[in-house]
């Protein structure tokens, strides 16, 4: 790519689709479209990445690796598929790559996500691990709860794991979150309803020992 090449204005590219940012980029290696895509998901990745693996600095690794990985490999981007789940497959790549070479466990943190996931049952194990308030301590308002949700999510499969942190903390869509784990939706749908119904028995066993 040709390092000069002029810098596009961020101000002109916020109505740019990023399937056609990433396409441009490949083609002209222009900075100002690689910057564009970097702030758009920065937060969103960064945030995603901390949850994930559970440790600042190994985040701020996989964060760094991921958007390197989308310079690297913009040529390889197929124009047919939607750029999000693609770049959630490289950053789970990269979130795996991070923790085996550091040689540790996956410790996921899990405080609640900006994303809204609301379920018809009062005070349900959904409203401890999603919840539908601005504040972001409220779902975990105590240490008790707080230590529940990690130690209840942290006891599923790893497979299990990736659909919860995708389709309920990132909000991915079902496709979304299929397309990123390379795994078709009937299998991402399982998962989750497996995860879902897990959670749920947890949940109750745990309400039965409280009111006992």
């Amino acid at each position: 790519m040709n390092a000069l090449a002029p810098t596009a204005s961020v101000n002109l590219l916020g109505d740019v689709s990023d399937e056609s940012l990433i396409a441009q980029y490949r083609e002209s290696g222009d900075r100002g479209l690689y910057e564009t895509l970097m702030r758009r998901y920065e937060r969103e990745m960064y945030s995603y990445l901390r949850r994930y693996i559970g440790n600042a600095e190994m985040a701020e690794d996989a964060f760094q690796g991921t958007f390197l990985q989308v310079h690297l490999k913009c040529h390889q981007f197929d124009p047919a598929r939607r750029f999000r789940p693609w770049l959630y497959a490289i950053a789970t790549n990269q979130a795996i790559d991070v923790q085996r070479r550091n040689k540790r466990h996956r410790m996921v943190s899990l405080d609640r996500s900006s994303s809204s996931e609301k379920d018809e049952r009062g005070n349900s194990w959904s409203e401890k691990l999603v919840g539908d308030s601005p504040d972001p301590h409220r779902a975990a308002s105590d240490q008790e709860n707080s230590r529940w949700v990690h130690d209840s999510v942290d006891s599923l499969s790893e497979s299990m794991q990736q659909v919860i942190h995708l389709v309920y903390y990132q909000g991915l869509k079902y496709r979304e979150a299929a397309d990123a784990l390379g795994i078709p939706v009937g299998t991402v749908k399982s998962r989750l309803h497996a995860a879902v119904q897990r959670l749920g028995l947890l949940w109750d066993e745990t309400r039965h020992e409280m009111d006992e």
